[in-house]
């Protein structure tokens, strides 16, 4: 059953937002980037440590949440004793909508960042470095990511679903405080930081891996990369999600959650195989283990005496893009969660969504960083000669049958970002629309207009020379206030809970 009624004052402020946000960027792109360059510098500096105690705060609150007896709730009637959907369906969508195709480019490029320039003081290219480099990629893309997109989840899912809201909105996470005022001017202020959170995190994402999806176009159909074939690589994405989100849930998101998955689990089969198999796994395992003895360390690590800038470029970045994400992921998540309890819901998330990232650090971002070691590839000449996106297609390229692993890859790609921004569109119509029981969707036109309106602000973004400083900033100043928002989710959450009979 679809909604229509449309909360307008919601759906125009939100569009409004992409369109002031988008003009200077579009009429001033040289100065946006010096202004967001500075901003950048300044809130990272200035409240870094706040992000760095979120993290360790939320997954310590959720580890005690899911071993409490309030683990045993059941979110949302079961409908013939089974979840909504199955285990399988449930974890591609929420890792499809969590990760999207920024992790095909990250976990090809990052471990050169660390390799030459590590943390901890280690001396750059050297073995130590090489290993932090296996060792980092995890550490950001694991539990710590999927907490941050957790807490969430919880605090809307059980009030979403105990209360029987008509509602789903990311200010029913604080529902204890706003019980009879959920249209009030405070539900929709705490509304309003979601949506810029989720337009921010949404054009960012979709800013990473399109020149990357481009890049792989252009190899394929020996195309000149430039702007107007990255510009077209957004419209063919927009396209697809727009047809998916248009089909709906279970006939568009589910379905192309299902596939990719398949797919992308094929590629990392085929690379394990076909590349330096051994390799490949004692590195990972390698990692895994380095990652686990150092993990409180990582997770508390301020620099304070060398100042290299590593926690500032990197950790609290990241800490920033699954903040600003979190909110969406968490409304996602509620709405294919019915059915599910909130410890499967933590345990879900935590366990899958980290192993599901993993593999692909451990595979992808371990092959490339094994030819830059046995010098099969200048891996990181490339990217400093030319782009990252570069470098990745190179390494592709290495592997047997380059054409279709390319093609498959870049396939792979635009359905991540699909399934992404077709579950952020769901998300955007969700919380403008005025009543939304569970079970109900919103109405069709409400989705794809989100699905065409997300696509402007990577376009925007597009114009500042490739500089993916902008996109942090913009990450790091949508994401400081969701994190003030989680404390007061947190405590609501714990209230409601110890007040259910």
């Amino acid at each position: 059953m679809e909604q229509s009624r449309i909360d307008w004052p919601g759906f125009g402020l939100s569009a409004a937002i992409i369109v002031l946000v988008a003009i200077p960027l579009f009429a001033f792109p040289d100065e946006s980037s010096v202004f967001l360059e500075r901003l950048y510098a300044y809130i990272a500096n200035e409240f870094g440590v706040l992000y760095l105690l979120a993290s360790v705060a939320a997954i310590g609150f959720l580890t005690w949440l899911a071993f409490s007896r309030f683990g045993n709730i059941t979110l949302g009637d079961r409908d013939d004793g089974k979840a909504e959907f199955s285990e399988i369906s449930w974890i591609g969508m929420l890792f499809c909508a969590g990760v999207g195709a920024g992790l095909l480019y990250w976990c090809g490029v990052e471990w050169a960042f660390y390799y030459d320039a590590p943390p901890f003081g280690v001396e750059p290219r050297s073995t130590e470095a090489a290993e932090w480099a296996s060792t980092y990629g995890l550490f950001h893309w694991g539990f710590t990511a999927w907490a941050f997109y957790c807490l969430p989840a919880v605090a809307i899912a059980y009030p979403y679903y105990s209360k029987k809201l008509d509602i789903l909105r990311f200010s029913v996470s604080c529902h204890w405080f706003l019980q009879g005022k959920e249209h009030g001017p405070l539900a929709r202020s705490i509304d309003f930081l979601f949506m810029i959170a989720l337009l921010g995190g949404a054009a960012s994402s979709l800013g990473f891996s399109t020149p990357m999806i481009a890049a792989t176009i252009s190899w394929l159909f020996s195309i000149e990369p430039n702007d107007t074939l990255e510009i077209a690589v957004v419209f063919l994405c927009i396209s697809l999600f727009a047809v998916s989100v248009w089909l709906g849930l279970k006939k568009g998101i589910k379905r192309l959650s299902n596939i990719n998955v398949g797919l992308a689990f094929a590629l990392l089969a085929f690379i394990l195989l076909a590349g330096p198999t051994v390799f490949l796994l004692k590195a990972s395992l390698n990692g895994l283990g380095v990652m686990a003895q150092n993990f409180l360390r990582m997770n508390f690590w301020t620099d304070p005496f060398a100042e290299s800038g590593f926690v500032e470029s990197w950790t609290i970045f990241y800490w920033a893009w699954w903040i600003a994400f979190a909110p969406y992921v968490g409304l996602f998540v509620t709405r294919i969660s019915k059915g599910r309890t909130i410890r499967q819901m933590i345990a879900g998330m935590l366990i899958w969504g980290s192993l599901g990232s993993w593999l692909f650090y451990m595979i992808m971002g371990n092959y490339g960083l094994y030819l830059e070691l046995s010098g099969a590839l200048d891996f990181t000449g490339i990217m400093k000669s030319q782009s990252g996106n570069a470098a990745i297609v190179a390494m592709l390229e290495t592997l047997p049958m380059a054409a279709v692993v390319i093609g498959l890859f870049s396939v792979i790609a635009i359905i991540f970002a699909a399934t992404t921004y077709d579950s952020a569109s769901y998300t955007l119509a969700s919380s403008a629309t005025l009543h939304l029981k569970s079970g109900d969707d919103p109405a069709r036109w409400h989705r794809v207009f989100w699905a065409l309106a997300l696509g402007i602000m990577p376009v925007a973004l597009m114009l500042l020379d490739g500089n993916l400083r902008p996109v942090q900033v913009i990450l790091l100043v949508v994401s400081l206030p969701i994190l003030l928002v989680g404390v007061v989710m947190s405590v609501a959450l714990v209230k409601s809970l110890k007040a259910a009979p």
